[in-house]
């Protein structure tokens, strides 16, 4: 049955379909040798052979959902053509091919996901109020009650307000840290957020994805993630917030 192309290559585990159509328009993407261009061109996994960039593309024999405590100095990507250091040269004894779903600036650190499955990354990705991310975070000032008002509701970046965030001042000081909970995920928002009401993150790590929780895992350790919590987060990414 024709489907569309970016769902086609997410669901083969190669990326996630919002990767799935960068690759499509960037012109990395052939249906029975033809490039495809085009987001809502269809094909049918079981007739057309279809590529991205010249490799036929393949079902996984398996999907693989892993959490991995990100380190400070690492980029979140398959490869990096600066040659620094990447995720994927910590995930020691994985036999397939996974990605991460969503991103960490190569300055922070924390929890992370990885998988080949890519309905299950869009789900995480699209999942909004219904997998929020916490962070903790050290800044380097103390700002007052009316900045962490306009903090949790809204910051202009881009010429767009961010969602509603929660923050909590969790340790006092010269240079405090807060707890952060964000329901949607731009690049760099929190260090943006707080550039904007005059602050510097000094630290910014990653504790929580939705119900998941970092807990005593080591940076550059990671764990395969339960049979439950696959099936909780996918009953997350389905039930609709509630009013």
């Amino acid at each position: 049955m024709p489907e569309r192309l970016q769902k086609i290559i997410s669901r083969a585990g190669l990326t996630s379909r919002r990767k799935a159509e960068e690759l499509i328009l960037e012109g990395r993407v052939q249906v029975n040798g033809q490039v495809v261009t085009e987001l809502g061109t269809k094909a049918d996994p079981q007739k057309d052979h279809i590529r991205v960039d010249g490799k036929l593309l393949r079902p996984p024999t398996a999907f693989v959902y892993l959490l991995l405590n990100k380190p400070k100095g690492c980029v979140t990507t398959l490869s990096d053509p600066e040659r620094r250091q990447t995720v994927m040269e910590f995930l020691r004894g994985v036999k397939h091919r996974v990605y991460p779903v969503g991103r960490l600036d190569y300055h922070s650190e924390g929890a992370l996901l990885l998988t080949n499955d890519g309905e299950f990354a869009n789900a995480i990705l699209t999942g909004g109020p219904r997998v929020p991310k916490t962070y903790l975070v050290k800044i380097n000032g103390n700002p007052d009650e009316e900045a962490l008002r306009k903090f949790r509701e809204g910051i202009l970046l881009d010429g767009r307000r961010t969602a509603p965030a929660r923050i909590r001042r969790v340790v006092p000081g010269a240079n405090p840290w807060f707890e952060v909970t964000l329901v949607e995920g731009r690049q760099n928002q929190i260090r943006r957020m707080f550039g904007r009401l005059g602050f510097l993150v000094e630290k910014l790590k990653r504790v929580q994805i939705g119900f998941l929780k970092l807990g005593a895992l080591k940076p550059g350790d990671f764990r395969s993630l339960t049979e439950q919590e696959v099936e909780r987060f996918r009953r997350l990414a389905v039930r609709r917030p509630a009013a």
